[in-house]
């Protein structure tokens, strides 16, 4: 049976147990990013440069996804994802009991290599069970459930933290949501399989694959500094970083179906266009910017604007057939991994030789190239969407 021979109401319940799964998920990285500038600075005691050497050990963990996935080619995706997020649980759970930078290190690795091999599913079995002309806005609703997870994660967060309990405990509770996320992929209906080639990489997919290099040099600036800048440099507690982070996920529930009905029905050229140029904009700010209540509103913007980069997804599935959609998203992981290595650790020697102004004006360059590649896509005509 292929995904066309799905009926309506199993294609709904998947989508439902996708967006579970993504909402649980997201819930469980909340903590973790809610967590992890204070935790690293507070509990284990890491320098600019300690920190920007562990995020790239971790981040080539998206770099080897490409290979685990290829061996895993022709398996279910729900399948295979509960397997990668029950990873994601241990590794949480792990920073429970680490005491020193090792430890820390080797549950990142745990974590992190079932997250990279997880990431490029959800969108792959959203765009297999999604009707013809309502891709974006399907995956908006996707990215609206994450977003919902990761705001109750942060004010879950938030409230333990105001009660007192120590970060240690929370991150069992990020584990305990990374298990029940692998649960309910066992649910989704394992149709959505389409054989194809292990691994794609092809030159007509290069701009693709130029545009996830420089999301990835640009993202990981803002998940490996700026909250550190804010913590480090403006002595923003942990209770303002949840409240920020809890903004950003009121913004980016609301705003993604919108988002995904608007690249149906405009194409992702100018979506993308303005969200690389805004997000160079905002590294400016913050490599200028010294009033920390403006800072404040910089990273609720920055973070925010992440619902924009759901157009590279559905370029993805406008440029490839089903069969290649999935080893070709994993493709794009892999480049954006590529830059997530080598970005903080020059960012973390900028940081330490240069100052922290000039590891934002990498990024702004680098969100400035990116626009640049983004005029080079393709005008969009738009598909007649089924009614559901």
């Amino acid at each position: 049976m292929t995904s066309q021979a799905l009926t309506p109401e199993r294609r709904r319940l998947g989508l439902i147990l996708v967006g579970l799964a993504g909402a649980c998920v997201s819930f469980a990285l909340a903590i973790q990013m809610g967590l992890n500038a204070n935790f690293m600075a507070d509990e284990i005691g890491v320098s600019g440069l300690q920190l920007g050497m562990l995020e790239a050990v971790r981040e080539s963990c998206g770099i080897l996804a490409l290979l685990v996935l290829a061996l895993l080619a022709g398996r279910p995706e729900p399948v295979v994802g509960a397997g990668m997020l029950l990873l994601v649980a241990a590794g949480l759970s792990g920073y429970a009991v680490v005491r020193n930078y090792g430890a820390v290190l080797l549950m990142s690795l745990v974590w992190s290599q079932g997250l990279h091999v997880w990431m490029p599913l959800p969108a792959s079995m959203t765009m297999g069970l999604a009707e013809p002309g309502r891709t974006g806005f399907r995956l908006g609703q996707v990215r609206s459930a994450g977003s919902a997870g990761f705001g109750i994660g942060l004010a879950g967060a938030y409230i333990l933290t105001r009660l007192g309990v120590p970060m240690r405990p929370q991150f069992l509770v990020a584990g305990a949501a990374a298990a029940a996320a692998a649960a309910a992929c066992i649910g989704i209906p394992r149709e959505i399989r389409t054989p194809g080639p292990r691994l794609v990489f092809r030159r007509q997919y290069g701009l693709y694959y130029l545009l996830s290099f420089l999301e990835g040099w640009r993202k990981q600036i803002f998940i490996c500094f700026a909250g550190f800048l804010l913590v480090r440099e403006y002595g923003a507690p942990l209770q303002t970083i949840l409240l920020l982070l809890g903004a950003v996920q009121v913004v980016r529930y609301v705003a993604a179906p919108r988002v995904g009905r608007l690249i149906d029905r405009v194409g992702e050229r100018p979506v993308l266009i303005t969200y690389f140029a805004g997000l160079a904009l905002f590294f400016i700010g913050y490599a200028t910017v010294r009033v920390r209540a403006v800072l404040y509103v910089l990273f609720v913007l920055d973070n925010a604007f992440f619902v924009l980069s759901l157009a590279l997804s559905t370029y993805v599935n406008r440029l490839v057939p089903p069969g290649e959609r999935t080893p070709t998203l994993s493709m794009g992981v892999a480049m954006n991994h590529v830059a997530a290595v080598i970005m903080p650790l020059l960012g973390g020697v900028l940081w330490k030789y240069a100052g922290y102004q000039w590891v934002f004006a990498v990024g702004a360059l680098a969100a400035a190239g990116s626009v640049v590649a983004a005029r080079r896509l393709p005008v969009h005509h738009p598909v007649a969407a089924e009614s559901t």
